[in-house]
């Protein structure tokens, strides 16, 4: 079992950028695929980004795609999210999520951890 903590949250400017981590617990975390999640309020939890065990594959949002980079060390056991360009729509809460797929998913139904989330602000 993994444990995950989000942080980095924040309020920012539309155009700025923040970093989210997502550290674990464990000594397994090589060895899971991992995603990142938003939800807004009143809105259904959506997919951001996804990255395979070792990094070698990454898949993104389309909302997201060329804004945002997902990577991950597996020796610090710690996923990242680097937000750059934010907009107003990117405000929500942030999730991270983990499990052994051995592929990478942009499903939240295929990930049985889930941190606690991460509150992002972007103001217009």
């Amino acid at each position: 079992q993994v444990q995950l903590v989000e942080s980095g949250g924040g309020l920012v400017q539309a155009g700025g950028s923040l970093r989210l981590a997502c550290a674990s617990s464990g000594d397994t975390f090589s060895m899971y695929t991992l995603g990142w999640f938003r939800q807004a309020p009143g809105k259904e939890r959506q997919f951001v980004a996804t990255i395979t065990e070792r990094g070698g594959t990454t898949h993104y949002a389309d909302s997201v795609k060329g804004r945002f980079t997902i990577s991950r060390d597996n020796a610090k056991s710690t996923l990242y999210l680097q937000m750059n360009s934010l907009k107003a729509e990117d405000t929500a809460v942030y999730y991270c999520a983990a499990d052994l797929l051995g592929y990478y998913s942009d499903s939240q139904r295929g990930y049985s951890y889930w941190g606690q989330g991460t509150q992002v602000t972007v103001s217009s």
